[in-house]
């Protein structure tokens, strides 16, 4: 009897068992928590990661270009005749027919839709980086109103989608999304 009322009774070696542990459950923490802080990335990486922009600013017809990733990308806020004239282009007369629309299946036609922003057609998100050597094509410029690259000379018309010159593919449209009405967040 008095054998099992002494097993059960919490004795100073069981105390100073568990305090040694959970000092050296912390020391192993803080041991360990700089290697596998490392791993992440860093601040300058996060802040390339995705971008706002305000475009409450931007009038029809008018475009502003914001750095994503390092590359330029243009937000167009078109006009009611760019969006009619990129409506109008037939698939067949594409060079490119995919859309190149990160935001759609890769196998997505390049229709006008497919290249714009879903419910609101008169904006255009677009990295502006020709799909030949990596120039940056002009905009508002060329036969179809759209991009110019004066580079090789390769023609994109009002969506991005290249119609003359030696570029393969039509430009990229990179992820992204609107916040609010006034605001889109690229990546």
């Amino acid at each position: 009897m008095l054998a099992h009322s002494a097993a059960t009774e919490p004795t100073r070696r069981d105390f100073l068992f568990i305090a040694t542990g959970a000092v050296g459950a912390v020391g192993v923490a803080a041991t360990v928590w700089p290697f596998i802080n490392q791993m992440n990335p860093d601040a300058s990486a996060l802040a390339l990661a995705s971008s706002e922009v305000d475009i409450s600013s931007i009038k029809e017809g008018e475009s502003v270009t914001v750095k994503w990733r390092g590359k330029p990308v243009v937000v167009r806020n078109r006009t009611a005749k760019e969006v009619e004239e990129a409506k109008a282009a037939a698939l067949s007369d594409l060079k490119d027919p995919i859309a190149r629309n990160a935001n759609l299946p890769a196998d997505a036609p390049a229709t006008d839709a497919n290249r714009a922003a879903e419910g609101k057609e008169n904006w255009f998100v677009m990295v502006n980086v020709c799909t030949h050597l990596g120039c940056i094509p002009l905009g508002q410029e060329g036969s179809f109103g759209g991009w110019f690259c004066p580079c090789h000379g390769s023609v994109y018309d009002t969506a991005g989608r290249i119609r003359q010159g030696p570029a393969p593919e039509n430009m990229a449209i990179p992820v992204y999304s609107f916040m609010t009405d006034t605001k889109i967040k690229i990546g």
